[in-house]
């Protein structure tokens, strides 16, 4: 006769919506979860990959639960989409068609299991999702939708589903950027999804839909179910609003800390020196030199190179802090001015003699395009301040490089269009170490003035129009380079002012500044009159200049020009200026001045950072991290270990005892040692046959009387127990252990695992715990007014009867 085939596991039969609701609540929170790479890829450029790898991760769960396959199935499936679909959804630039996986399609995908995470932590954000940045995300989706799925279809308790969606929400802040993508609204989201969740499965138990047969209304249950349901609708409002509150009034002050910041530190423009430092130099080194060349300048732009509004005294520079200040540089992105309004215009730049990291640049930056062969090394290393419209090429520009550069030049107001307007509510760094005259004479400038934009026009024209110009160059008029305090006290209080644009837009701004004006100084270029409009602008040291812009309520930054015309210059050392300046308060001599300790310049040649990685101390940093987390989980669960090894030594003790017989005895105890945790209660002495009645009726254990008969027979027999029926005896155990876990929930079995009445029975300690209830019990008979039990006699009388 052949042998009947063994039949295959029968599909899992669940509920319509049960399938719903899994699925449904796995794709929600996974996508939740990824929709924190927006800042990363600046934009929903990596949802593609995203939404398909949580569509082959559900598909793969569903039909693997549903078929009741194992974890090697389920794990070789997970293998096999990530190959087969990874190269339309994560490398379609290298796939066939666009679709079909080819063998570059197949190389990078084997390797990016590896290197993707260190490619996507090693590139300046945004990352560009055509360099192959898609596999990490895809990579996440796929794997950790089909572990949720699986989870939450297969076991009773969704919360161990919630587990790898949870770490997926952490990673992915991990992997992120510093700046959050919509923090409030994902854990929102996060949050209500997993409550209503875990309330809709938990209404939806066997356990729960159960109605004793004496109450069975099909109208009461239906009011409950309704009750039940708009209980947890209110709690969830409640949750969410309490989430928003928090939210808004703990919203953290500085960026979140993540993995990028330890591989790629932040950058800081005050790692470079000024430009302003070296404005002599360039006028004196580079007068004739062609510095790089600008085609379509519209007339009357100008080119600027770096924005400062910080002073210390001896330099100017960007400020030191906040999201809209100068020294505010982010990664190079797209669409950075969409509400800009001016001419729209695309200026090609190429960079000839010019060497630096302050990128010329015009008006509000939109975009910026590389040309060339370091393209890529200056797109990934270039910063962008969209608020003062500048940008630096970490990389250092160098002879040869080209970009274009799509932005929207400003249109100026006249002073008539400025006549009623205020001064915009620019929160302005204080500068610190000015000189003392400066309050005095900005004061007594402005008295005459009685709008704000005559204000600024008093300043513009105290110093145009009554100083004099002079590089002081050879065969020019003495006047020192420096903007540093002394060097601007100097050029106020001498009987005549005499300096370049240096000097002219540093004490402009210094003088508005102690009126409380907003005011900033700009370093660029821009063509002479006769120049302007041309096709071609080529910059030279001539051209380069400084002036001040001031900020104007609803209108933004206003050109002035402090410096005096370039034909404004002294006969000699004795001549007056051509307009006598305001009465100057004299004011003591000001205190000498610290020299001038100039941060270092950088070489031209430095490393990117991806050639600078440390990699030694990436990995440590990653190992003390590893290592501080676990340290802290083993600590944790400390109790939880002690616990488990106390019990198993004591089993591994009772199963290798010297008797054959003590080990029978040994694996009595063990059954009944995890009754009691199970919360049968034994009493102390009790014979084997006692202690079977008790579990057999606590526990609804019948067999456990016919196994407390066995060890009777066997330790108490005629002859010694073989090792055959020891180990009977412990299978036949284990059986009846393993049948107790069987019949109670998840979290009975963890309680009973982790309780230590059977280690503490029979104790010193459980005996302490005992008499003390015993004692406290006797106590409360002997007290006056409590209850005796009916069996007490009264105490006999003393009185005698009379007879």
């Amino acid at each position: 006769m052949t042998a009947p085939a063994t039949a295959a596991p029968a599909p899992v039969a669940l509920p319509l919506r049960r399938w719903i609701l899994d699925l449904g609540a796995t794709a929600l929170l996974v996508l939740t979860a990824l929709v924190g790479f927006w800042p990363t890829f600046a934009g929903p450029s990596f949802l593609p990959a995203v939404v398909g790898g949580v569509v082959l991760g559900l598909a793969i769960a569903a039909v693997s639960a549903w078929r009741r396959w194992g974890i090697l199935i389920v794990a070789g499936l997970t293998v096999a989409a990530y190959f087969v679909f990874g190269g339309a959804l994560a490398l379609p630039h290298t796939a066939l068609l666009g679709v079909v996986p080819s063998l570059e399609t197949l190389q990078k995908l084997a390797l990016g299991t590896v290197t993707s995470w260190k490619q996507l932590l090693t590139t300046v954000a945004p990352v560009a999702a055509a360099d192959g940045h898609l596999v990490a995300p895809f990579l996440l989706a796929l794997v950790t939708t089909t572990l949720t799925a699986s989870l939450a279809l297969r076991l009773r308790s969704v919360a161990w589903a919630l587990i790898p969606a949870g770490v997926l929400l952490m990673l992915v802040i991990a992997l992120g950027t510093p700046e959050p993508a919509f923090p409030l609204v994902q854990g929102l989201v996060f949050a209500l999804v997993s409550m209503a969740w875990l309330a809709l499965r938990q209404l939806w138990a066997p356990q729960n839909m159960a109605v004793s047969v004496s109450e069975v209304d099909p109208a009461r249950a239906a009011h409950m179910r309704m009750r039940r349901l708009l209980a947890g609708v209110a709690v969830l409002a409640v949750a969410g609003g309490a989430g928003v509150a928090t939210s808004a009034l703990a919203a953290p002050a500085q960026p979140r800390h993540v993995f990028r910041d330890v591989i790629i530190p932040p950058f800081d423009i005050r790692d470079y020196p000024s430009p302003l430092q070296a404005f002599r130099k360039n006028v004196r080194d580079e007068a004739d030199e062609t510095l790089f060349t600008v085609q379509g300048l519209p007339k009357g732009a100008r080119i600027r190179t770096a924005v400062m509004d910080q002073f210390d005294g001896m330099v100017y520079n960007v400020t030191d802090g906040g999201p809209t200040s100068s020294s505010a540089f982010a990664p190079l992105r797209s669409a950075m001015a969409p509400e800009a309004e001016g001419v729209p215009v695309t200026l090609k730049i190429a960079i000839d003699g010019y060497r630096g990291v302050w990128m010329p640049t015009a008006g509000q930056l939109d975009e910026i395009r590389f040309d060339g062969d370091r393209a890529e090394d200056l797109r990934r290393g270039t910063y962008v301040n969209t608020s003062t419209g500048t940008a630096v090429a970490t990389p250092t520009l160098e002879k040869g490089d080209e970009y274009a550069v799509d932005a929207v030049i400003p249109t100026q107001p006249d002073d008539e269009q400025l006549a009623e307007v205020p001064f915009g509510r620019v929160t302005m760094p204080k500068p610190s170490n000015v000189p003392e005259e400066l309050t005095a004479l900005a004061a007594e400038t402005v008295s005459g003035a009685e709008s704000p934009i005559e204000q600024v026009r008093a300043l513009e024209n105290f110093l145009s129009e009554g100083g004099f110009f002079s590089h002081g160059l050879e065969g020019e008029v003495l006047s020192r380079a420096g903007h540093t305090a002394e060097r601007i006290s100097t050029l106020i209080g001498g009987e005549q002012m005499i300096g370049d644009d240096e000097q002219y837009a540093v004490a402009m701004a210094l003088l508005a500044g102690q009126l409380d004006i907003p005011a900033r100084v700009v370093m660029g270029y821009y063509p002479d009159e006769e120049q302007a409009g041309e096709a071609v602008f080529e910059a030279t040291g001539d051209t380069v200049h400084a002036w001040v812009e001031v900020n104007f309520d609803g209108i933004g930054w206003v050109t002035f020009n402090p410096t005096p015309p370039e034909d404004q210059v002294p006969n000699d050392q004795n001549t007056k200026p051509r307009v006598d300046p305001k009465p100057q308060v004299l004011q003591p001599p000001p205190p000498p001045q610290e020299p001038v300790d100039l941060p270092p310049t950088l070489p031209d040649d430095r490393e990117s950072e991806d050639e600078s990685l440390n990699l030694a101390g990436i990995i440590g940093a990653i190992l003390l991290i590893g290592g501080i987390s676990l340290a802290v989980i083993a600590l944790l669960m400390s109790p939880f270990i002690v616990i488990g090894a106390w019990k198993a030594a004591r089993r591994r003790a009772r199963r290798s005892a010297a008797r054959t017989a003590d080990r029978i005895s040994g694996g009595w105890d063990e059954l009944t040692d995890r009754a009691v945790d199970y919360g049968a209660r034994l009493a102390p002495g009790g014979t084997r046959g006692e202690e079977a009645a008790v579990v057999a009726s606590t526990l609804t254990v019948p067999q456990v009387t016919t196994l407390a008969e066995r060890a009777d027979a066997e330790v108490f027999g005629p002859t010694e127990p073989t090792a055959q029926d020891v180990d009977a005896f412990w299978s036949e155990v284990d059986e009846i252990v393993g049948g107790l876990g069987e019949q109670a929930g998840f979290w009975k079995r963890v309680k009973a695992r982790l309780s230590l009445r059977s280690l503490l029975g029979g104790t010193a300690v459980s005996q302490g715990f005992q008499s003390l209830k015993e004692a406290a019990a006797a106590r409360v008979r002997r007290e006056p007014g409590t209850i005796k039990s009916n069996d007490e006699t009264p105490p006999p009388s003393t009185e005698s009867e009379t007879p």
